[in-house]
């Protein structure tokens, strides 16, 4: 007869270093900066589209741009707008992957402590708490979880072993 196995079992999971961490934040910035490129170029044909069908007036600002920049509706519309696009895109691939690009390529998973994906609702919390990246600095060595992680209740593990 085989003995069963204990039903609850402490998982150990190893916590990627502090230089991992910002390796993969500096991937997806990279990665982010071309979204926000491609978002800036959508946003930019719409104004020009609503300017050239006679919805939008530009008035004292000389093009697009400067209607986009220095309109103070338009600004904040914009600003809103990229910001929804960053957000998107890290909630989008923690909720479904957990893992960005960036991540993926440094070898990091986000999950929560059973290994579960996390839920939108810790993602914004995440994304809210993590101070640009600088919430990582919390994470110095391999044994901590960096504010947000801590802030989101979800963890960031290294997906090899290290040895």
């Amino acid at each position: 007869m085989q003995k069963k196995k204990p039903q609850h079992t402490s998982v150990s999971h190893q916590y990627p270093s502090l230089l991992r961490r910002l390796g993969a934040w500096l991937y997806d910035t990279l990665i982010v900066s071309a979204i926000l490129i491609i978002a800036g170029a959508v946003a930019m044909a719409i104004v020009a589209a609503l300017l050239a069908i006679g919805i939008l007036s530009l008035g004292d600002y000389q093009d697009a741009s400067d209607y986009l920049m220095s309109n103070p509706t338009a600004s904040m519309l914009y600003s809103a707008y990229l910001a929804i696009v960053i957000i998107g895109f890290y909630s989008y691939f923690w909720t479904q992957a957990g893992q960005t690009l960036g991540m993926r390529a440094w070898k990091l998973k986000l999950q929560n402590e059973d290994g579960s994906p996390i839920k939108i609702t810790q993602a914004l919390i995440r994304i809210a708490t993590s101070a640009f990246g600088l919430g990582n600095l919390l994470a110095f060595n391999n044994t901590r979880r960096s504010m947000q992680d801590i802030m989101a209740e979800c963890e960031m593990v290294v997906t090899e072993k290290v040895h």
